[in-house]
């Protein structure tokens, strides 16, 4: 059996000084993601500043047989980018440059360290914008939307990252570099980019991203409605949906995150048991005319209180605080899971209530917060670690919460992906069948599931 410094010897010889960390100090910020319910201690970790280190960095660790796993923001709620065991963490962090924007085919072509709400901001100056934008959006980076196919509270109208991802340049896990995808959206051929995107590191590292970018909409309306229950205001994303109206984001908020949102970012909502936030956009004579039928729609729904607003300040207010809901549960709480189930659209309001129940039976708080558009929840368990048996408990119904939204038809995961965290419910999704083909897939790509080992699938 080799020693550590036998195992990462060809990484000292790669030359990268102080950028190859190995001391437990250094080592200690890495060890878990945004789930921090996992930790695990790396072997070193590789502060990598180009493709070529990152190149370098895979042929080394495949030549040493030792697994790594590719890390940017370390914004993960699944475990995803947690180190594997006894392997290396390549931290991309300071490949942060957007690389080019080309406002005539709308693309943009970023290194995978780039925040996602940079893209935006450097595209912004043609009249362009990144649609997708997870809550976390201000940290997150390119690399971790590609690695989990995230989507964000406007993902409903414009689609997830993999809808947005025209081009990949990978590092595969023997440390061949490949291009995969286009830079337009016209490419032919199978669709490797939309393989890549979502693999959760199996497959390889994205080292270059070409992305699509939208026209920054001429008109926008954000809408408030207020209502005595969640079932409420499931039923009336129900509604809307029916009526065939497509607002480019539709989200609710139960009164806990409500509270945590106000003791946080104060953005004013209004007392109520549940909050639905629905926004338009695209032209202004169709903005205009869909808030018409949207009003009728909150009101018919039995909503308490409709607020719309086209303010850029007011809107950028309600948003802060439904984006702000998972890091300002920290205001109740010392501890909390957030969770990532999805259900039909059709059975939001059952499964709200059932929620609620599971809560009270438990006896445990749950801060509901979600994209109701296209049924992602994200309930947010609150528990004291403190207390004997409380992180247990919590996690199991976290798990109820999860088999819930299997039995309805739905999915354990809308966009922070299986990581550590669900592998053990992909058997309650997939036949055994299903499953052999997945590792099947894994194995061709990646024979000794070095990248990312034990992320998602269980190591075979």
């Amino acid at each position: 059996m080799p020693s550590a410094t036998d195992s990462i010897e060809g990484l000292r010889e790669l030359g990268l000084g102080k950028r190859l960390l190995t001391e437990p100090a250094q080592l200690a910020a890495f060890g878990s993601d945004g789930l921090t319910a996992f930790n695990e201690q790396p072997l070193a970790v590789v502060l990598a500043e180009s493709t070529e280190e990152v190149v370098a960095a895979v042929r080394a660790c495949h030549a040493a047989g030792l697994p790594f796993v590719a890390r940017g923001s370390g914004t993960s709620l699944s475990g995803g980018s947690v180190p594997v065991a006894g392997g290396v963490v390549i931290a991309l962090n300071r490949m942060n440059r957007v690389l080019r924007v080309d406002p005539d085919t709308r693309t943009a072509v970023v290194q995978p360290g780039v925040i996602n709400l940079h893209v935006s901001a450097a595209a912004a100056e043609h009249g362009l914008l990144y649609a997708p934008d997870p809550s976390s959006q201000s940290v997150c980076s390119i690399g971790g939307n590609v690695a989990f196919n995230s989507g964000g509270a406007h993902c409903l109208k414009h689609g997830m990252t993999s809808n947005h991802v025209l081009g990949i340049k990978a590092v595969l896990p023997d440390g061949e570099l490949v291009e995969l995808g286009a830079d337009h959206i016209g490419s032919v051929g199978p669709d490797w980019t939309g393989m890549f995107c979502g693999c959760e590191g199996l497959f390889g590292i994205a080292v270059e991203v070409t992305l699509r970018l939208i026209p920054i909409p001429e008109a926008v309306c954000t809408s408030l409605a207020a209502y005595d229950s969640l079932k409420a205001a499931g039923d009336a994303v129900a509604r809307i949906v029916r009526e065939g109206l497509l607002p480019v984001a539709m989200e609710i908020m139960d009164a806990l995150a409500m509270q945590a949102a106000e003791a946080s970012v104060k953005p004013g909502y209004p007392p109520c048991a549940a909050l639905l936030i629905v926004e338009l956009e695209g032209e202004q004579e169709v903005v205009d005319s869909d808030r018409v039928v949207l009003d009728a729609l909150l009101e018919q729904s039995g909503a308490l209180h409709v607020h719309s607003t086209d303010d850029p300040e007011e809107r950028a207010l309600i948003w802060r605080g439904r984006k702000s809901a998972f890091s300002a549960v920290g205001w109740l709480s010392p501890d909390y899971i957030v969770q990532d189930g999805v259900v039909p659209r059709t059975r939001l309001g059952e499964v709200l209530a059932e929620i609620d129940r599971m809560s009270e039976a438990s006896g445990i708080r749950v801060a509901n917060v979600f994209h109701a558009g296209d049924g992602n929840l994200h309930p947010l368990i609150l528990y004291d670690g403190r207390e004997t048996g409380a992180a247990d408990r919590a996690h199991d119904l976290a798990g109820q919460i999860l088999r819930l939204c299997i039995s309805l038809g739905g999915s354990i995961t809308g966009e922070h992906g299986v990581g550590l965290e669900k592998r053990e419910y992909l058997s309650l999704m997939f036949s055994a069948d299903d499953l052999e083909m997945m590792h099947r897939l894994r194995r061709a790509i990646d024979p000794a599931e070095l990248a990312n080992r034990g992320k998602m699938l269980e190591v075979t």
